[in-house]
């Protein structure tokens, strides 16, 4: 059947305004079934502790089931492979970690490059991590500290949760640009035990995993790695204020596979930085120790562009090797 001009044009004109019609339904009526957080690593640590926090204020607020979703191993790896191959639909998301940033150089062949195929969303928080020693350590600053290393090359055990961890690379910058040998312990379990024994002497640790130890007086804290005091610690100084430019932090963010529809990620950002900004879940990070963070995608993105690049820069360095 042959349609008039006019009547063509007409039907043109609607099949061309679909898809932009589509996707203002979209983003109004999304979430429209229950959303997956894939988290990298395991229950209990703190990226799984945050993730579950931002997914009970987007539960509550969108009305959809946000279930986190552990997927542990290869240093966050596997969950984030995961993502990437996840239908680009919003209904899949990524915790992304530190680890995401550092793993782009420590592992030689992954089937996924992060920064492209990864959307950024919404960063969360920022972690702050601490130097501590055990109490034998006869340096109760940091400047004393590096005296003390600088005369027993060597002699420093550094614990650490594995090659590559933020416990390691922390550590890593701190001893290239204070220019001391320290030597690299890492465990696959635990290592407090040996920490407050006195086998290894010093270790970069999270605010959360340390704290009752530093105020019961077990570890000595000698400085925080953010740019800035943490409310949690506020007598404890800055590695930065004894090496001028340090600044390492963990953090925590949410991203989505390539080509999610904008719309949806501007909703998810929109939700998150309404979280970050509500006093009871700002009461609750502070009980963590961890910093809201609150950015636009575009600047979460520049974001994990500078991270991928500082951390490179210290696993080449350092050339340290995925365990």
């Amino acid at each position: 059947m042959k349609l008039p001009r006019r009547k063509f044009l007409h039907l043109a004109t609607g099949a061309a305004a679909l898809p932009a019609l589509s996707r203002g339904a979209w983003s109004q009526t999304y979430p429209a079934r229950p959303v997956r957080i894939i988290v990298g690593l395991p229950p209990a640590t703190a990226a799984d502790i945050i993730a579950r926090l931002v997914g009970q204020w987007l539960t509550d607020r969108l009305g959809q089931q946000f279930v986190i979703e552990n997927r542990p191993g290869a240093g966050s790896n596997i969950g984030t492979e995961v993502v990437v191959r996840a239908v680009p639909d919003g209904y899949t998301l990524l915790l992304a970690v530190t680890a995401n940033t550092v793993n782009a150089t420590l592992y030689e062949k992954l089937s996924f490059n992060f920064i492209r195929d990864i959307e950024p969303v919404a960063s969360i928080v920022a972690t702050t991590y601490v130097m501590v020693v055990n109490p034998s350590v006869p340096a109760k600053t940091v400047t004393e500290f590096i005296a003390y290393a600088r005369a027993n090359p060597g002699k420093i055990n550094m614990a650490s949760t594995g090659s590559g961890s933020g416990t390691h690379v922390f550590g890593e910058l701190f001893k290239m640009m204070a220019g001391v040998n320290m030597v690299h312990v890492p465990y696959r379990a635990n290592f407090y035990p040996d920490l407050l024994g006195g086998q290894v002497q010093t270790a970069f640790v999270t605010t959360v995993s340390s704290i009752a130890y530093i105020r019961a007086g077990k570890l000595r804290a000698l400085a925080v790695t953010t740019a800035a005091r943490s409310a949690a610690l506020p007598d404890i100084p800055t590695l930065g204020e004894f090496v001028p430019g340090y600044e390492a932090s963990g953090w925590e963010g949410i991203g989505a596979p390539k080509k999610t529809p904008v719309e949806v990620i501007d909703k998810i950002n929109k939700e998150i930085n309404l979280a970050l900004a509500d006093p009871k879940m700002q009461a609750r990070f502070a009980e963590l120790g961890v910093e809201p963070m609150p950015m636009t995608p575009a600047a979460f993105g520049r974001f994990i562009a500078d991270e991928t690049e500082k951390w490179g820069k210290v696993i080449r360095t350092a050339n340290i090797k995925a365990g």
